[in-house]
């Protein structure tokens, strides 16, 4: 009988799927309120508004993976051209029980790698070149079982829609406040002036909700892949050998580089900061790397018990 391909053997995390389900929810509530906001806010045209957010939505959902692959210049090799590439993800497909997704290199030498789609037939892998130069091949099977476990838990899907609102937010609020005060300024009805004010606040508050929220589901998502793919390898040690060689890399990186690589950084398997004053490690993506090693010491004493 054939394999369930809804199913892997990745450890399932209900916390994950906990916080997925409890984040989609109060973005989509949050959604609600902000559309609602909208139409109150701009009476009379609220067909442009609806137009406008299931445009977005739609262009986010479809294309957001597609085109952050071509921003972070993944460029998608066949088994012939990166033979060592392939045999580590096939081996952790098989490992996992899960199809293999399609498998690109970044020509950069910012030691990183990334997953994204939609779900398991749209998935793509792929590593830097300066990630293939660097890693030992236990540490680069850790790294790619930590990004497959996000295709197989979903959650890179969930990340995508979720950060809808904040991007349909960021976007009203910058048009609002290019253009938007100057023509309340020169309104003669109070109306329009009132409206023109309180679109781009209700925007701004939107944005930073929605930004909070997905933030902490980013942060426990990272743990999450990090726990799965050190229990599916059982190598919890190999990955820690990778986290630690990837984040000491950064710091030799040119600022050039890593200002290129910085506003992916929830893709990314380890965050680029272009400065350590950068104002995202307010906000960050992913847990600090002392989490994430004390966390593999654990899973590695809780393995090597009889």
């Amino acid at each position: 009988m054939p394999a369930n391909r809804n199913l892997s053997r990745y450890a399932p995390d209900h916390g994950l799927t906990t916080r997925m389900v409890t984040t989609m929810f109060l973005i989509g509530l949050l959604y609600v309120v902000f559309v609602g906001a909208l139409l109150v806010i701009l009476r009379g045209s609220w067909p442009i508004i609806l137009l406008i957010a299931g445009a977005v939505f739609v262009a986010q959902f479809w294309f957001s993976d597609r085109i952050a692959a071509f921003s972070m210049g993944a460029r998608e090799v066949t088994p012939e051209q990166a033979p060592e590439l392939h045999g580590v993800v096939d081996r952790i497909c098989a490992l996992a029980d899960m199809p293999k997704p399609r498998v690109a290199i970044a020509e950069s030498d910012v030691p990183n790698a990334f997953a994204i789609g939609r779900n398991e037939r749209t998935a793509l892998v792929c590593a830097t070149t300066g990630l293939l130069r660097r890693l030992e091949p236990e540490e680069l099977e850790g790294v790619l079982a930590h990004e497959l476990s996000h295709v197989a838990h979903r959650d890179v899907a969930v990340m995508t829609i979720a950060s809808f609102l904040g991007v349909l937010a960021g976007v009203m609020t910058r048009v609002a406040l290019w253009g938007g005060f100057g023509r309340a300024g020169n309104s003669r009805d109070p109306n329009v002036a009132i409206a023109m004010i309180l679109v781009p606040v209700v925007s701004a508050v939107v944005y930073v909700i929605s930004f909070l929220l997905t933030r902490v589901l980013s942060r426990y998502r990272e743990l999450s892949a990090d726990r799965a793919a050190a229990l599916l390898t059982g190598r919890p040690s190999a990955l820690a050998s990778a986290l630690t060689k990837v984040t000491g890399e950064m710091a030799r990186i040119p600022t050039e580089d890593l200002r290129k690589a910085e506003p992916y950084n929830a893709f990314w398997f380890a965050p680029a900061f272009s400065s350590k004053e950068s104002l995202s490690r307010l906000f960050n993506s992913h847990p600090t790397l002392e989490q994430r090693l004390d966390q593999l010491a654990r899973i590695s004493a809780q393995l090597a018990r009889p």
